[in-house]
């Protein structure tokens, strides 16, 4: 199990001078965790600039420095090691790019002076391929938010958080965190709340159970919290009821998140998108 990367995110220094930030720095860090926690090899794919025009080096776009034959067939050679790799290594989970690079953006490169959509020039060799920025792998810590009151909510809760640690994600679910009868009656309601805030804080990505006639007020106070805080929201909505021909079961807690009906969607709407 590897993922081919983007060689600056296990090493900086490949980086044209300047353009590397404490917040990259933090994404490149969060993305080699990720690995680490889920046992993920990072094989590092060869850095073109770096091999084109050496360390140190001033940014600079594709068409300003890269637009040559010669660039061209050191990426025909590379796009050949690669696939060497691949042929004996078996096919990659993904392909980890960072983007606004010329070469290793996966959906904004610069390819002239103005930022532009699209992949940088060797990661578009890889089409077929699952492919994702480095930002968005970073953010793999999921709070799942849902009603844990009866037997069935705990065993579902506890089958959806499989599902998403199966899909490399580090979940959060309160029930496994002493959140039962059991606990609140030992007057550690605060302690609860407290433990739970932390991890809202922490959570890239708020799932939220919202089956039901009404949405559980809980969930909807952890939905509504993320959102405020700006953070990714899905909806997991597999109830076929509807509340309107507009609303599935409330309008606020819809418009503030993405809304799937199924599991193979949620899936879906964290997996990894495929080059054209």
């Amino acid at each position: 199990m590897f993922i081919l990367a983007s060689p600056c995110v296990l090493n900086e220094n490949l980086r044209a001078d300047g353009i590397t930030t404490d917040e990259d720095r933090e994404v490149f860090l969060r993305c080699r965790k990720r690995c680490g926690e889920f046992g993920i090899e990072l094989v590092p794919l060869p850095c073109p600039e770096t091999l084109y025009l050496g360390t140190p080096r001033p940014p600079g776009s594709f068409s300003e420095r890269l637009d040559t034959p010669e660039f061209s067939a050191l990426l025909d050679r590379l796009e050949q090691e690669v696939r060497d790799i691949i042929s004996v290594k078996g096919e990659p989970l993904c392909i980890l790019g960072v983007n606004s690079s010329p070469t290793c953006g996966v959906t904004t490169t610069y390819f002239t002076n103005e930022k532009s959509a699209g992949p940088g020039v060797f990661l578009k060799r890889f089409s077929g391929f699952p492919v994702v920025d480095a930002r968005v792998f970073a953010r793999y810590r999921i709070y799942l938010a849902s009603p844990l009151f009866s037997e069935g909510e705990r065993r579902y809760n506890t089958y959806l958080a499989e599902v998403l640690r199966k899909n490399f994600f580090s979940v959060y679910l309160p029930q496994e965190f002493d959140d039962t009868a059991e606990a609140r009656g030992e007057d550690r309601e605060r302690m609860i709340y407290d433990k739970n805030i932390s991890e809202l804080k922490k959570a890239d990505i708020v799932v939220g159970v919202i089956d039901g006639s009404d949405v559980d007020s809980g969930t909807s106070w952890e939905m509504g919290y993320a959102f405020a805080c700006g953070k990714r929201v899905i909806a997991l909505r597999t109830d076929f009821r509807r509340l309107s021909g507009n609303e599935r079961v409330n309008l606020m807690l819809e418009s503030g998140a993405e809304v799937v009906s199924s599991v193979e969607e949620l899936r879906s709407a964290l997996s990894f998108q495929t080059l054209p």
